[in-house]
């Protein structure tokens, strides 16, 4: 039997038939010849998740009907739980549930996570399920101090991540970061004027 390429979560017949039109599917031939996409959580990826403070998860119902719901937090919020798991809190929000009735009928899921400020994008793909039965679960995955209500947990079982390049992301920064470095700056003024005035 021949061993699928991870990739082909994404590069289906008519995806490669499009490569070949266009002239890419050589090069992605290549690629999946080393076996595709990455499928374990690797350190490399647990640092980067560790940083994020938004992500976009990507659900469909039973029909196929996409949705897109954003979840956000503070910096380790994003729980890597072993080598194939992410977990977060599911904080309580418009009551919509959309997500989770989309997962208790498809549990095929999607992670797209961009860093805006280092311009990098990953790409996960995987099956999530919620967990509203387990408080102690949903306790450790909320972000300690955080000013949310956490409702139910999510966990993220990844099937394949990639990244891409970073054309085309505007650099945009964190307005934490950016009064962080304002307050820096200023407080290097103040220390030089201090020391030209005691210079006389």
């Amino acid at each position: 039997m021949t061993n699928v390429p991870s990739s082909d979560v994404a590069f289906t017949p008519s995806v490669k038939a499009i490569q070949t039109r266009r002239g890419s599917r050589a090069a992605y031939a290549r690629m999946e010849d080393g076996g595709g996409f990455r499928t374990a959580i690797t350190d490399d990826l647990q640092a980067f998740l560790a940083e994020q403070t938004s992500v976009f998860l990507a659900t469909a119902n039973a029909e196929g009907q996409p949705y897109i719901q954003h979840r956000g937090g503070p910096a380790g919020f994003l729980h890597v739980l072993d080598s194939q798991t992410i977990g977060f809190a599911d904080y309580a929000g418009n009551r919509q549930y959309v997500t989770s009735g989309n997962l208790a009928d498809n549990p095929r899921a999607y992670l797209f996570l961009i860093d805006y400020a280092q311009r990098s994008r990953i790409k996960i793909w995987g099956t999530a399920r919620v967990v509203d039965d387990d408080p102690a679960l949903t306790a450790r995955l909320m972000p300690q101090g955080y000013r949310a209500r956490a409702e139910q947990a999510i966990l993220f079982t990844v099937t394949a991540w990639d990244s891409n390049c970073p054309q085309h992301i505007p650099q945009r920064f964190e307005a934490a970061d950016v009064a962080a470095a304002l307050a820096a700056r200023d407080a290097r003024i103040a220390e030089l004027e201090a020391m030209l005035a005691a210079r006389g």
